[in-house]
C-alpha cells in the first residue's frame, strides 16, 4: 500500500470513528473515552513534535543552501522577483474571488446571534487582546522586527511569531556566503547539506508514524466537535470552501497550464500526499519537510529553486489565508448590517493580500490579523466569535490551499527560469 493511501485511510477512519464516538459514546456516559482520547492526544503530539522539531534546522539549512546556490550563479534576483510576482498575483486573485463570492452569495445577511454572549467569549477576548497589542505598536516597528537581533532567540521562538525574522536571517546569511565562499566543497556548505539530509531522515521516521498520528488527530477533533460544529455558519463555511476550490482547480490549474506548460491534474496528483499532511495538521510549517521532499523527488524540481520558494512560501505565501480573511471581513460586515463602500472593500483586498504574506504558518495564525483588518474597516472584531467553532475545519482547508500554492509557485518559477540560469550556480565563480 502506498503512503498516501495509508494516510487517507487513517484520515477517513478518524472521521468515521470520531463521529461514531461523538454521537453514541459521549464522554459523560463513557468515562473510559477520556483515556482513549488521551492516548490519541499523545500519539498525535508525538507525530507532530517529530516534524516540528526539525522545521527550524530544515528551514534554515534549506533556505541558506538555496540562496547560496542561486546567489553564486547570480540567479537569486531573478528567482526572488518571479516568486514574489507570482505570490502577489495569485494572492490578489484569491482575495478578488473572496470579495466577489461574498458579495454575490451574502452568507452573513439575516444571521441572528446573542451579541452580549459573543462579546464575552474567551476566544474573542484573547483575539481582542492581540489586537490592542498590535494597535499600540508603531508602524516602523513591523519593519524593525523583520531583522532578528538574535537569530538563535528567533529560532527558539519560531512558532511564536519569529519565524519570518529567522527566514530573513537565512536569506541574508545565504547570500553573504555566496559572496565569500569560492570553493564548491566548502566544509560549512557540506555541514549544511548534512543538516538538511539528517532532517529529512527524521521526517522519514515520522512518516512511519504518520497514518496513526493523523488518525489520532482527526479522531480527537471529530470526537470533540461532531458533525454539528457548523451550526448556523454552515453557509459561510460553504462559501469559504467553494472559494478555495475555485482557487485550486481554476486559478492554479490555469496558471500551471499557461505559464508552466504542465498538466495541472497530473501535478495535483503528484502532490496528494502533501495535501493529506497539510489538511490533517493545519500547519504550513509542519508540512514543509514533506513538501520539500515531494518537490525534489516526486515533481523533479531543481532543488535550488524548490528550497528557496517552499521555505519562504511556508510563511510568505498564504493564498488560502488571504481568501479566508477577505470572506470573513465581508461576512461580518453583512452580519452587523454594515455596508462597506467600494473604497473599504479595496482596503480589504489590499490588506488581505499583505496579511496573507505575513501570517504565521501554524494553526489559527490568521485570527489576530483578521481582527486587525476588521478594526481597520470599522467592523466589530468580536463578531469573530461566530466563526471560532468552524475555524479549525476551515484552517485545515485553507492550509491545504496554502501548501498547494507554494508548490504551484515553485513549479511556475522553475518553468520560467532557464536551465542555464540554474546551472550558472555551479559554473560562475563569486
Amino acid at each position: 500500500m502506498k503512503q498516501y493511501q495509508k494516510l487517507l485511510i487513517g484520515f477517513l477512519a478518524g472521521v468515521i470513528l470520531g463521529l461514531i464516538g461523538y454521537y453514541f459514546m459521549p464522554q459523560k456516559s463513557y468515562p473510559f473515552m477520556k483515556s482513549i482520547t488521551d492516548i490519541f492526544t499523545l500519539t498525535g503530539a508525538v507525530f507532530l513534535r517529530m516534524i516540528f522539531m526539525v522545521v527550524v534546522p530544515l528551514l534554515v539549512s534549506a533556505l541558506i543552501l538555496g540562496v547560496f546556490e542561486l546567489g553564486k550563479g547570480r540567479g537569486l534576483g531573478k528567482v526572488a522577483t518571479k516568486s514574489m510576482a507570482f505570490t502577489l498575483i495569485l494572492s490578489l486573485m484569491a482575495v478578488i474571488i473572496a470579495v466577489a463570492m461574498t458579495n454575490i452569495l451574502q452568507p452573513g445577511v439575516g444571521l441572528t446571534f446573542d451579541k452580549e454572549a459573543l462579546a464575552s467569549n474567551q476566544g474573542v477576548l484573547a483575539i481582542n487582546k492581540n489586537v490592542e497589542a498590535a494597535k499600540n505598536k508603531p508602524w516602523f516597528q513591523y519593519f524593525i522586527d523583520l531583522i532578528p537581533q538574535n537569530p538563535i532567540d528567533s529560532a527558539a521562538r519560531a512558532f511564536g511569531g519569529e519565524i519570518i525574522a529567522l527566514m530573513v536571517f537565512a536569506l541574508m546569511f545565504g547570500y553573504a556566503l555566496s559572496m565569500v565562499i569560492k570553493e564548491d566543497d566548502n566544509p560549512f556548505i557540506k555541514m549544511l547539506e548534512t543538516v538538511f539530509n539528517a532532517s529529512l531522515k527524521i521526517i522519514e521516521w515520522a512518516m512511519m508514524l504518520a497514518p496513526y498520528g493523523i488518525f489520532a488527530i482527526v479522531f480527537n477533533t471529530t470526537y470533540r466537535l461532531g458533525a454539528g460544529f457548523l451550526q448556523n455558519v454552515a453557509y459561510f463555511a460553504g462559501v469559504v470552501v467553494l472559494g478555495l476550490l475555485i482557487q485550486q482547480f481554476v486559478v492554479y490549474a490555469l496558471a500551471l497550464k499557461i505559464f508552466a506548460r504542465t498538466n495541472p491534474w497530473e501535478f495535483f496528483k503528484g502532490c496528494k500526499e502533501v495535501y493529506v499532511y497539510a489538511f490533517s495538521t493545519a500547519s504550513s510549517n509542519a508540512t514543509l519537510p514533506i513538501a520539500l521532499e515531494t518537490a525534489e523527488k516526486g515533481l523533479k524540481m531543481p532543488p535550488q529553486i524548490s528550497r528557496f520558494v517552499l521555505t519562504c512560501g511556508a510563511s510568505a505565501n498564504q493564498n488560502g489565508t488571504a481568501l479566508f480573511e477577505g470572506v470573513v471581513v465581508l461576512f461580518l460586515a453583512q452580519v452587523y448590517g454594515i455596508n462597506l463602500s467600494i473604497e473599504s472593500q479595496l482596503v480589504v483586498v489590499l490588506m488581505a493580500v499583505l496579511a496573507g504574506v505575513g501570517t504565521a504558518g501554524v494553526p489559527g495564525g490568521s485570527l489576530p490579523l483578521i481582527a486587525i483588518l476588521c478594526v481597520k474597516v470599522g467592523v466589530p472584531a468580536e463578531g469573530m466569535g461566530l466563526i471560532l467553532g468552524v475555524d479549525r475545519f476551515l484552517d485545515m482547508c485553507r492550509t491545504t490551499l496554502n501548501v498547494s500554492g507554494d508548490l504551484v509557485i515553485a513549479k511556475l518559477v522553475s518553468a520560467s527560469v532557464t536551465q542555464g540560469d540554474i546551472d550558472a550556480a555551479k559554473n560562475i565563480e563569486c
